[in-house]
């Protein structure tokens, strides 16, 4: 601010006076040259002693350059007051700019005045934002619990071997009606035939957890929307090592189109257009894998790809590279503990399906969180 304002002058500064102005920046000494800048004649004239140096206001000078008034003494009259107040305010703005100390809440006595001013000007704020984001957490657990009480009856419909049609009886041969809500036959009055309680737990868990790191941004209703399928997917893939195409060609259709309305909405943390190449390098990328050895990749896992890559892509290709290697190290393990406990071997097919989606839950948490 001081050299500014000898440019702005037309007065010359030395490349050594730059230096000496620039090594002692404390916020005294940035007040006290700044005024002396308006008045001097010269650039040497800032460092005192000079003749065209300006009236020192009438006080003590503390270590430091910085102008103490004496407690018995005023400022002068209201019209000096008014000369002054431009330049003071424009010493302030480089105090804080260009110190240390003042910017990232500092060290010391000064330090601790700023951030203590700094906390109660938006500690209110701050909580205020800390509590939305806590509600948000839980209202999305009470939607994922939700969500998860209407999947049984769809996990059991769609858990059928590939090439045989959707159940449309209870074990008993009780027709069964709609795809949402509890696994359990009226006429049979037995115990529920789906997954239990399972998918609640998960879906509020899952769904917490995305509105814990993504906040109350807009892509948090495109989260919460899809998770339900997601855990649908990875129940009934569980089942029968199948991934029914009504489930995933639509998630990656409704992925894309969720995240571009998310994009219009002012506040996201993604781009669209990264989602969207993130479906497609995904995508063929499992393609490759599936044309290389199908049969340890099946073709609905290319389809679920699509999806995941979508929803990766919104936070950015470190995001889905993390999601795709997270989903293999998943698989692997799970794979080698089968091993290791004789239950499985070598050749033995797994689900990969609920790896994927896992994989695609870690690195959206951590895409949602790093952004």
């Amino acid at each position: 601010m001081t050299l500014r304002i000898l440019e702005r002058r037309g007065i010359p500064a030395p490349d050594a006076v730059r230096e000496r102005v620039r090594a002692r920046t404390g916020p005294g000494r940035l007040g006290l040259r700044a005024q002396r800048a308006v008045h001097a004649e010269k650039a040497e004239d800032l460092f005192g002693g000079r003749p065209a140096d300006p009236p020192a206001p009438s006080g003590e000078v503390a270590a430091g350059g910085d102008l103490r008034p004496r407690p018995s003494e005023s400022l002068g009259s209201p019209e000096a007051q008014q000369t002054l107040l431009p330049h003071t305010q424009e010493t302030r703005h480089a105090a804080a700019s260009q110190s240390p100390s003042v910017q990232l809440g500092g060290s010391g006595e000064q330090g601790d005045a700023v951030g203590v001013a700094r906390r109660g000007r938006g500690g209110g704020m701050s909580g205020y934002g800390e509590h939305l984001d806590v509600w948000a957490a839980v209202a999305a657990a009470l939607w994922g619990a939700a969500a998860g009480a209407v999947l049984p009856r769809a996990a059991y419909r769609f858990s059928v071997p590939p090439g045989e049609e959707w159940r449309t009886a209870c074990p008993a041969g009780h027709p069964v009606g709609g795809w949402l809500g509890r696994a359990r036959c009226g006429p049979c009055a037995g115990p529920p035939y789906g997954p239990g309680a399972a998918p609640v737990v998960v879906t509020a868990l899952v769904c917490a957890a995305l509105a814990a790191v993504t906040g109350t941004r807009p892509e948090l209703g495109v989260w919460l929307l899809l998770a339900p399928v997601g855990v649908l997917l990875a129940v009934v893939d569980l089942r029968v090592q199948r991934l029914p195409d009504p489930l995933t060609l639509p998630f990656a259709g409704a992925a894309l189109v969720l995240l571009g309305l998310a994009a219009l909405v002012p506040g996201h943390a993604g781009e669209w257009a990264t989602a969207l190449l993130g479906a497609l390098a995904l995508g063929a990328g499992y393609f490759v894998l599936f044309l290389v050895n199908p049969g340890g990749m099946g073709f609905g896992d290319v389809k679920l790809a699509l999806g995941a890559g979508a929803v990766l892509g919104w936070y950015g290709w470190p995001a889905v590279t993390l999601g795709t290697l997270a989903g293999f190290v998943f698989g692997a393990l799970y794979g080698g503990a089968l091993v290791v406990a004789r239950k499985a071997g070598r050749r033995t097919a797994i689900p990969f399906g609920p790896f994927l989606i896992g994989g695609a839950f870690a690195g959206l948490l951590v895409g949602a969180y790093a952004a």
